[in-house]
């Protein structure tokens, strides 16, 4: 019998028994994909959308209870809308990109997120994560009503795998008892307590931070502007730190420090957790206590993300502090990296290797995560006497100096990771062109006289021609590359040449089907074109 771990906050995908449990051998299945979070659905959707046949197992029938994780990213809300979801996210969820710093009662930083215009999507967008996933899922139905080879079980638990060297055996336990299964590929999404790593005794990498921090989701309703708010050392919490974001529904998520020894039961005590939140918010404010929970937090990596046909993504594979909003926005960029390449290889479009790089790229983004993650964790919860007097002595500062206050870290905020280095990328052949569009990066958006930049570009590879010619139908590698052709009256507020040329007076670039940048060039040279599509495709 499949136990129940937590309470479902929506049940959007009940037990029902499929004929895989009657067959007399197991059944395998191109990509089988372990968790039915964010993470775990994000790359359905996307696989589905795609052509290729998908089994989500999930040991639940919905999604937990709980705000968890709120803060969705700029980049998180663009991959959403390749998927085809991102749309009802930013209208359900509350846009922000304002932030203010306080120490004690006194501000002494505020940031803007996105400072520059034309963009589509916001810096940030605040949403229970119950229902971000529930937008997935709902996507997903939507995609399968049109024929995407998408299938979600309910209350499958997998209890024991076998790996081999072409496929993953799977024993999968349901309410009507166990039966077995096969995958080609099997994705583990399944969390930070991940029982795939576990079962193959796999581990992390990295450190606990001893510190907890008391999350508080109340409903009130007030004027307090959409902003995130911080304070270093409050008096509703001295010698501590707090945190205040909006949600949707009227609902505020706060988060307290409570430090490393600590009585778990005391701190959620009803009354306790009370007077935290009347501390905060003032006595005349009335409010109701929606859910409440304690977290520690560790930064770790496993340390490979690819063993023969698994996969690890989002926390399964790695895990960063709370602060900067990486988590979830991290676990979505795995299987925006992930889902293309998964279905070049079962296309047979790209080799098996190819799937290699996807441990490199994300490996080197998990780094780059747990690296800001743990600078943040260090100058909020200070490791030691040094850390503490460099801590103090920057909010000394920042009141009066400029230059002190980009070192005030109350959470660097989640970006993209730029896959510089990476053995997929093409030449940078672009003399004068900005550094924020090299190969390897994230597309940026930018305003069309039409739309916007981001809609454009097709789900396979393909050209961005500013001002450059290109060949009707253009193809490379064995594959049709779709064509974004840019001229002076589609960019009329001269955005798109401001972030992609430069100094350039125009420029050819080739994208992956994940949006980052492969290669560019000034003019369009079909052999250079075709090695890149073959670099690409990790052919060579």
């Amino acid at each position: 019998m499949v136990a129940t771990r937590y309470r479902t906050a929506f049940q959007l995908y009940p037990y029902a028994r499929v004929p895989d449990q009657d067959a007399d051998a197991p059944v395998r299945h191109p990509v089988v994909i372990v968790g039915g979070g964010p993470v775990g659905m994000g790359l359905a959707l996307d696989l589905g959308r795609q052509g290729v046949a998908c089994v989500v197992l999930d040991d639940h029938d919905g999604v937990g209870q709980g705000s968890r994780a709120i803060c969705f990213a700029k980049r998180t809300l663009e991959i959403c809308d390749r998927l085809g979801c991102g749309e009802p996210i930013v209208e359900r969820g509350v846009v922000w990109k304002r932030g203010r710093v306080f120490r004690g009662e006194a501000e002494i930083y505020a940031f803007d997120l996105l400072p520059e215009a034309g963009h589509r999507r916001p810096a940030f967008v605040n949403l229970q994560q119950p229902r971000f996933e529930r937008f997935l899922v709902e996507e997903i139905r939507r995609a399968q009503g049109g024929g995407a080879p998408i299938e979600i079980r309910g209350r499958n638990r997998v209890t024991a795998l076998d790996r081999h060297d072409d496929h993953v055996a799977l024993e999968v336990d349901t309410p009507d008892g166990p039966y077995r299964m096969e995958a080609q590929y099997l994705v583990a999404c399944d969390g930070a307590g991940s029982p795939i790593r576990e079962m193959m005794g796999l581990g992390f990498e990295g450190r606990v931070f001893e510190d907890n921090f008391l999350i508080v989701d109340i409903r009130m309703q007030t004027e307090m502007p959409t902003e995130r708010r911080f304070w270093f050392d409050p008096p509703f919490n001295p010698g501590e730190t707090a945190l205040l974001h909006k949600q949707p529904d009227d609902i505020w998520r706060l988060d307290f420090q409570l430090g490393w020894e600590i009585d778990r039961a005391t701190e959620l005590d009803p009354e306790r957790v009370r007077a935290r939140v009347v501390g905060m918010i003032g006595p005349e404010v009335s409010f109701e206590t929606v859910w409440t929970s304690i977290y520690t937090f560790r930064c770790c990596t496993m340390d490979r993300y690819r063993h023969g046909p698994v996969l690890f993504a989002g926390d399964s594979a790695h895990q960063v502090s709370p602060f900067g909003a990486r988590g979830a926005n991290g676990g979505m960029q795995d299987i925006d990296n992930l889902g293309w390449k998964l279905a070049a290889v079962l296309a047979g479009d790209a080799p098996d290797a190819l799937l290699d790089s996807y441990h490199v790229e994300r490996k080197q983004a998990a780094e780059e995560n747990i690296a800001h993650s743990s600078r943040s964790a260090d100058f909020l919860t200070p490791r030691n006497a040094a850390h503490a007097l460099f801590r103090d002595a920057v909010l000394d500062l920042v009141g009066e100096v400029p230059f002190a206050r980009p070192m005030v870290n109350s959470g660097r905020l989640s970006t993209p990771c730029t896959y510089d280095g990476s053995p997929l990328l093409g030449p940078d052949a672009l003399p004068g062109a900005p550094a924020r569009t090299r190969p390897g990066s994230p597309c940026s958006d930018a305003p069309l006289a039409e739309g916007f930049l981001l809609d454009r570009l097709a789900d396979g590879f393909a050209f961005l021609a500013i001002g450059c010619e290109l060949p009707k139908a253009p193809m490379a590698a064995g594959l049709a590359l779709g064509t974004v052709t840019i001229g002076p009256t589609d960019d009329p507020e001269g955005l798109v040449a401001a972030r992609y040329l430069g100094a350039a007076e125009r420029g050819l670039y080739l994208i992956r089907p994940d949006q980052h940048v492969v290669a560019r060039w000034p003019a369009y040279d079909p052999r250079a074109v075709e090695a890149a599509v073959t670099r690409a495709l990790g052919r060579c």
